[in-house]
């Protein structure tokens, strides 16, 4: 995952302030799953896209 995702995704998600102040190690695991899990349905959907005809 690029970094430029991963901080779109902490925006999205609502704890972008905290990497800033804290970095990654500040986030709780819940929403390093939720990041995760979005990063998961992003690329499932571009799959998808990427299968149409």
């Amino acid at each position: 995952m690029s970094e430029q995702l991963k901080y779109e995704l902490a925006k999205d998600l609502g704890f972008y302030n905290t990497v800033q102040e804290e970095g990654w190690g500040g986030i709780k695991a819940k929403d390093a799953g939720n990041m995760v899990k979005r990063a998961i349905q992003l690329a499932e959907q571009a799959a998808a896209k990427s299968q149409q005809p």
